[in-house]
């Protein structure tokens, strides 16, 4: 741990100052069109915001887009009735419908601008930016150029993880909608960051509402 300009809370705040060691990670929004070559799945759920597990057929969508909705917890219906329409997805609400990718608020989620967090380690609201992404899970280099696209910003964190995937001092870092067909495996965004490093610009709210994320 490198110093700090002022002392590091329990689950590793820094108010202030600087901190490293940050696990950084990725989410985004899957697009059904980049998904075609699956097969398709019906998805029950809730038709609108502000329902949970419901019942009612949304669709059948390619299986492989329904599991990236599954995982990063936002999707971009593009065919059928329903095209243009978001799927969103929550561990405690299941499969619904709305007209954005949205946050814990039920807010739109903002690329380059949103993150999740455990409230432990950073609460709902606190600003930050990165100063280093440091490395990739096997010792390589990050990409420059995705490294500064999320060192330019300041970022805010407005989600929260499924319980049991988050954890001491990981952000996850909203950055849009995926670009095309095997976005995972050939953008260089979607990045894992080992040992990252981190200042907290503002302070949030432990008792901020939010409703948790995949």
């Amino acid at each position: 741990m490198g110093a700090v300009s002022c002392t590091e809370p329990a689950g590793g705040q820094v108010t202030g100052g600087k901190g490293e060691g940050w696990h950084l990670t990725v989410y985004y929004t899957a697009v059904e069109g980049f998904h075609t070559d699956t097969p398709l799945t019906t998805v029950r759920g809730c038709p609108q915001r502000d329902c949970a597990f419901g019942d009612e057929v949304l669709g059948a969508f390619p299986t492989g887009f329904v599991d990236a909705v599954r995982g990063e917890g936002t999707g971009r219906i593009t065919s059928g009735p329903r095209s243009g329409s978001m799927i969103n997805w929550s561990f405690d609400t299941g499969f619904w419908l709305d007209d954005i990718p949205s946050d814990t608020a039920g807010r739109a989620l903002v690329p380059f601008r949103s993150a999740a967090a455990d409230p432990s380690t950073l609460p709902a609201g606190t600003a930050f930016v990165i100063d280093d992404c440091g490395h990739e899970e096997d010792g390589s280099a990050i990409d420059p150029a995705a490294c500064e696209a999320l060192r330019r910003t300041t970022w805010e964190v407005r989600d929260e993880f499924t319980p049991g995937l988050g954890g001491e001092r990981r952000l996850d870092l909203y950055i849009g909608e995926e670009d095309g067909p095997g976005f995972t495996e050939t953008s260089p965004l979607y990045l894992t960051g080992v040992d990252a490093r981190v200042t907290v610009t503002a302070t949030g709210r432990a008792d901020a509402e939010r409703q948790p994320r995949a």
